[in-house]
């Protein structure tokens, strides 16, 4: 099911969290984290996936000890998606999940674990870089990146493509939008058409265009697709993750790094 703009759910907000349960969701667990086999032996969807009562509310809890997916059963198309997230203690590898977009197909396609998709990268230190997950393709507007290794976003750059056979499969953010970790970080998804926006706590870290799969050399359009989220290390807890539709992407994101 692809859930579009309707006049009955224009403008509202729909949870993909109910509160309470996970039955809408998918849980996949997936490979070993590197030299971590003995934990992925007692992995299962339902201690990898949970919800769990904390500070008096209730959270989705990610283990992260296991490489794994939770992913909506449905796929959206032309939306605004909020997730709020903090890290938590139990930290295995390092900090590190994602938010996975346009996914399709069979997990284990993407690194033996998840499914072909485009990611907006929640790892601490690179929070709203985009990664290339299996044959995924996009067109982004780069410059090189500070550290001399690869592109970085820039409204300003050369639009490059990325994906298999051209420019790599990760693009750098602009601006380095991370907290103090232990606090709510709230990361949103601006998503229509074959144009995606990454903002992470109110600052625009990501703009791609003409995402696309590439299938027998050719470039195949996607605009719509699942939503996963990552077990890949790090214990996570989601307070709230939630989508609405969207017409038209807010011309000021195309701008400055802006603050909301």
């Amino acid at each position: 099911m692809v859930i579009l703009i309707t006049s009955c759910n224009k403008n509202k907000w729909q949870p993909l969290f109910n509160g309470e349960n996970l039955d809408n969701w998918e849980k996949y667990v997936g490979t070993p984290l590197w030299g971590l086999d003995s934990l992925a032996d007692s992995a299962t969807p339902e201690n990898v996936f949970s919800v769990v009562d904390k500070d008096g509310e209730k959270l989705i809890r990610i283990a992260g000890y296991v490489n794994g997916s939770l992913a909506t059963r449905d796929t959206f198309a032309n939306y605004q998606l909020q997730l709020i997230f903090k890290w938590g203690d139990n930290v295995y590898t390092q900090l590190n999940s994602g938010l996975l977009y346009h996914s399709s197909g069979d997990f284990g396609k993407a690194m033996g674990t998840w499914m072909a998709s485009i990611e907006c990268q929640l790892m601490n230190e690179r929070m709203g870089d985009t990664y290339l997950m299996d044959n995924t393709y996009c067109e982004t507007k780069v410059i090189e990146a500070a550290n001399g290794r690869g592109y970085m976003y820039s409204k300003d750059g050369e639009l490059k493509k990325f994906g298999r056979g051209f420019n790599g499969s990760g693009i750098q953010k602009a601006v380095d939008a991370k907290i103090p970790v232990g606090e709510w970080n709230t990361v949103e998804l601006y998503s229509v058409g074959r144009t995606t926006v990454h903002v992470i706590n109110g600052k625009v870290t990501m703009v791609n265009t003409n995402t696309g799969k590439i299938e027998d050399d050719a470039i195949i359009p996607i605009s719509s697709g699942r939503i996963q989220i990552q077990s890949e290390g790090s214990e996570l807890f989601i307070k709230s993750i939630q989508v609405k539709p969207l017409k038209e992407i807010p011309a000021e994101l195309f701008q400055d790094n802006v603050e909301e």
